[in-house]
């Protein structure tokens, strides 16, 4: 799917990281959220407090899941899973484009 129909977008950004992670939050009719956003290259940790399906649009990186020991390279037209309460680790390797999806 290469566009949203009928969302509601948060106009103020979320900035991570000093500003080296941004994203948009997307509502969609039915209650469920997304989120739109650009990783710039470097390693970061995030919390889950839902679970998380993070598509890869653009760009490469490497995520350390919760409980792994290998690191996995996902690169654009691919996805990862993160469950909730939980955190996991990113090694940026280029400007990252990327979709979160909140699961329930």
């Amino acid at each position: 799917m290469a566009e949203f129909q009928q969302v509601s977008v948060a106009k103020k950004a979320n900035i991570y990281f000093d500003g080296k992670v941004t994203s948009r939050k997307l509502t969609f009719a039915d209650g469920s959220v997304k989120t739109l956003g650009i990783m710039l290259p470097g390693e970061y940790q995030f919390g889950t407090d839902a679970p998380e399906l993070m598509q890869i649009q653009a760009g490469a990186l490497d995520v350390l899941l919760p409980g792994g020991e290998q690191w996995l390279t996902v690169t654009a037209g691919e996805q990862f899973a993160v469950p909730g309460n939980s955190s996991f680790s990113l090694k940026v390797h280029s400007v990252t484009d990327y979709c979160c999806s909140y699961l329930k």
